[in-house]
């Protein structure tokens, strides 16, 4: 066989090698992460919730989401495990004067801007009349063609009997 034939299936392979290697790296350094977590750590789970744990068990941990409320969940499920400077700013608020924000702040509901337009606009040239005027209905010019066409129907009116 010719050795150029035999190039893609290498390369492919080879490719296939690393990307598994690669995979396993970080199941390890995910088992690593689960084993290290002790009761009194804060934890993040894969749906995103954050709790603290208070017991470890061989497959399950117990978690402590709310003061008092406790649930079971299997280790896996732990997504990442937080020290406790990320956790305590995550959960309780702590720590946030050292985000710098920069740009405007968005509020929370709209009033901020429809007060502010209320304010500004407060004369009868800014409102808008939305009712027809009878004016308008007379002005428009009749089409000499359209009343050939209707021969006397009305709108609506249709040749079938």
């Amino acid at each position: 066989m010719n050795p150029v034939t035999l190039l893609p299936f290498i390369v492919l392979i080879g490719a296939m090698f690393l990307m598994t290697r690669s995979a396993k790296k970080k199941q390890a350094a995910a088992a690593q992460m689960r084993n290290e977590m002790q009761p009194g750590t804060g934890v993040r789970t894969i749906g995103g919730m954050y709790a603290t744990v208070k017991e470890l068990h061989d497959d399950t941990v117990l978690l402590e989401i709310a003061p008092g409320v406790h649930a079971i969940y299997a280790k896996n499920a732990i997504g990442a495990v937080l020290d406790d400077a990320e956790y305590n700013r995550i959960v309780h608020g702590d720590g946030d004067d050292a985000l710098d924000i920069e740009g405007a702040v968005v509020p929370d509901d709209a009033s901020s801007l429809t007060e502010a337009d209320a304010d500004e606009d407060t004369s009868d040239d800014a409102k808008i009349d939305l009712g027809k005027k009878a004016e308008a209905d007379e002005a428009e010019p009749k089409d000499a063609e359209s009343d050939k066409k209707s021969e006397g129907k009305t709108d609506g009116e249709a040749d079938a009997k």
